[in-house]
C-alpha cells in the first residue's frame, strides 16, 4: 500500500518539476500540480484505507477498558497501589 503511494507521489513530483522548468509553466503551477495531483489524492486514499485499522484499534481499546472494569483492578497491571497505606499521623 505504501509503495503505491510513494510511486504516485514520485510521479506527481516529476509532473511538478516538469511544469516548473517548462517555458510556459511556473513554480506556483508546479506547487498546485503537486498538491492537487499528488498530495491531496494520496492523503485522502491513505486515510480511507486506514479506517478499518483505526476501527479495530478503537474496538480493542474499548474491550480492554471493559475487561479492566470487570476485573476490578484499577491500574490493570496487578500491582498494589503505591500509597495504599495512609501515613501515620503525628500528634502535636
Amino acid at each position: 500500500m505504501y509503495l503505491v503511494a510513494i510511486a504516485w507521489l514520485y510521479v506527481a513530483l516529476m509532473m511538478a518539476v516538469a511544469e516548473a522548468i517548462s517555458t510556459q509553466g511556473s513554480v506556483l503551477g508546479a506547487v498546485v500540480t503537486f498538491l492537487f495531483y499528488g498530495l491531496g489524492p494520496v492523503s485522502l486514499v491513505m486515510y480511507l484505507l486506514g479506517t478499518p485499522a483505526r476501527r479495530r484499534a478503537q474496538r480493542a481499546a474499548i474491550a480492554r477498558e471493559q475487561a479492566a472494569a470487570a476485573s476490578g483492578d484499577p491500574n490493570e497491571r496487578g500491582h498494589a497501589a503505591r500509597d495504599s497505606v495512609a501515613a501515620e499521623r503525628e500528634e502535636a
